[in-house]
């Protein structure tokens, strides 16, 4: 073979080569408040075709744990850290509070940016947005559009009758009066549209959908006619609202010929709202709790790079792992040799055995409001120390919470919200506080549902999960959940919230 041809061989290779190691897009999505039995794979009462088709077509993560609200799971998604590391593992942050996610800690969009990806947020950050740096454009997005805090109005964009909407860092309120799944697509179909392929792509897409408020277009409501419990018919016209979303993001990327270069991830921040329509049957509990359904999440993966397809993966999994397992499998490796997350790539695409064992629930000293609890799994068996959680019974789709559960989640709300100075309970592992203080042993494997408390019968199971949370607890650091600050008062900045006040 002549040297020209030679070369002309080489080039080719080294085009392949290029092609075959291009890293995958990676689109990230965060269901708000979704419950383990309100999708279609796992209820077939739900439409969520969409969805039930990337599910199917890829992993569906069947032991994926989260943490039971908003603010600690998105912290652990960014992070990899546990939040009781951070100081972030009370209840949420509140949009008069002078905290964020630590600035100390790499974001994920930071470590995407570092291997060349375009980076873009849309939807729900709830990270913090006292101080500038604390929002998304700051902490490695290069574009933002959504609105800071945990909930707002679904047609106008409002947090507590105050405006709540960002374009990048600029108040946007030209969308008021349409649906909040369509503003976000819309600006989905256009960070497709407009970006250089050259480059990989990371899409974090954090939805509204499915917090409260209950609110949905008619023709979604209309497709539930057999449900007779209102807040539940709205809240599943509210998961098809989600999946049509998905399913029009899947068909953005189709006609930009990028689907197939594109890795899906999905998952619930926490469970279902049992108040709000949510429902996470037949797991125990919900959002708020450190039982099952307040932290085993609905959950997949799907695309490019997955050796197995059309299974259920039976590994453990904790939300602090998602942050290393994507790094991993864009290419890079997180060098924080720190954090918690465990790099669940090779397992999950293999569908090989998970390199996780034991994972902590949370770890929390603080009892008021609605908190106060520490939990383990190890192996099949979960201990729960301190006070579970406000909803710790077994709910059907068509029930709402009962009323003495549901007027203690709002009394422990709104405690978070007027704070009067009152000191927080104390809580410990060796002398927990709360409604119940006795010890919570589950065999997971056996009872998913947690009905049979064995702490009883394994009283040397229990000591030894109890010596192994006081490890964790090492690191503790309490949690950052200060009072309120008038400075934060929307009137100070026209009527809408906005950083630059810690």
């Amino acid at each position: 073979m002549g040297k020209k041809a030679v070369d002309v061989a080489f080039v080719l290779a080294s085009i392949v080569t290029v092609t075959l190691c291009k890293p995958p897009n990676i689109v990230f999505i965060v269901a708000d408040d979704l419950g383990w039995n309100d999708i279609g794979f796992n209820n077939p009462d739900i439409i969520s075709p969409n969805v039930d088709r990337l599910a199917r077509e890829g992993i569906i993560l069947d032991h994926a744990y989260v943490q039971p609200l908003c603010s600690p799971s998105r912290s652990s998604f960014m992070t990899g850290y546990y939040p009781y590391r951070t100081g972030l593992q009370h209840m949420v942050i509140d949009p008069q509070q002078p905290v964020c996610a630590p600035l100390t800690k790499s974001f994920l969009p930071q470590e995407m940016k570092n291997l060349g990806y375009a980076t873009h947020i849309v939807g729900k950050w709830h990270l913090g947005f006292c101080n500038w740096n604390c929002t998304p454009t700051f902490r490695g997005f290069d574009s933002f559009l959504g609105y800071y805090n945990a909930q707002e109005n679904y047609y106008f964009r409002t947090c507590e009758y105050y405006y709540d909407f960002r374009d990048n860092q600029t108040l946007s309120v030209k969308q008021n009066g349409t649906y909040s799944t369509y503003v976000f697509q819309e600006r989905v179909r256009n960070i497709i549209n407009t970006h250089d392929t050259s480059k990989p792509l990371f899409l974090y897409l954090p939805l509204q959908s499915v917090h409260m408020p209950l609110e949905v277009p008619k023709h979604y409501y209309n497709m539930y006619p057999n449900i007779q419990n209102e807040d539940r018919r709205i809240f599943s016209g509210m998961v098809t609202a989600m999946d049509d979303v998905i399913g029009n993001l899947t068909s953005f990327l189709t006609q930009r010929d990028m689907y197939n270069d594109t890795l899906f991830v999905f998952t619930a921040d926490n469970g279902g709202w049992i108040q709000f329509g949510g429902n996470n049957y037949p797991l125990r509990g919900g959002k708020f709790t450190i039982w099952e359904g307040g932290t085993r999440a609905v959950s997949f993966v799907t695309g490019p790079g997955l050796k197995v397809r059309g299974t259920r993966f039976e590994g453990l999994m904790h939300a602090v792992d998602w942050m290393p397992t994507i790094v991993a499998a864009a290419g890079g490796e997180i060098k924080d040799k720190d954090i918690d997350g465990i790099n669940m790539w090779d397992a999950i695409s293999t569908g090989s055995a998970s390199p996780r064992s034991e994972f902590i629930y949370n770890l929390d000293d603080m009892f008021l409001p609605g908190e106060g609890h520490a939990g383990i799994r190890q192996g099949d068996y979960k201990l729960i120390v301190g006070f579970p959680g406000l909803y710790s019974g077994w709910y059907l789709p068509n029930q709402t919470q009962d009323s003495v559960a549901g007027q203690k989640v709002m009394a422990a709300i709104n405690a978070s919200y007027q704070p009067d100075g009152r000191p927080l309970k104390p809580f410990t592992l060796e002398n927990p506080q709360g409604w119940d203080d006795e010890p919570h042993l589950y065999n997971l494997k056996d009872d998913p549902t947690e009905h049979n408390n064995l702490a009883d019968q394994m009283p040397d199971l229990v000591v030894k999960l109890k010596q192994r949370m006081a490890e964790y607890k090492l690191k503790y650091v309490p949690p950052n959940y200060p009072k309120h600050d008038p400075n934060s008062n929307p009137f100070i900045y026209g009527g809408a919230w906005t950083p630059g006040w810690c």
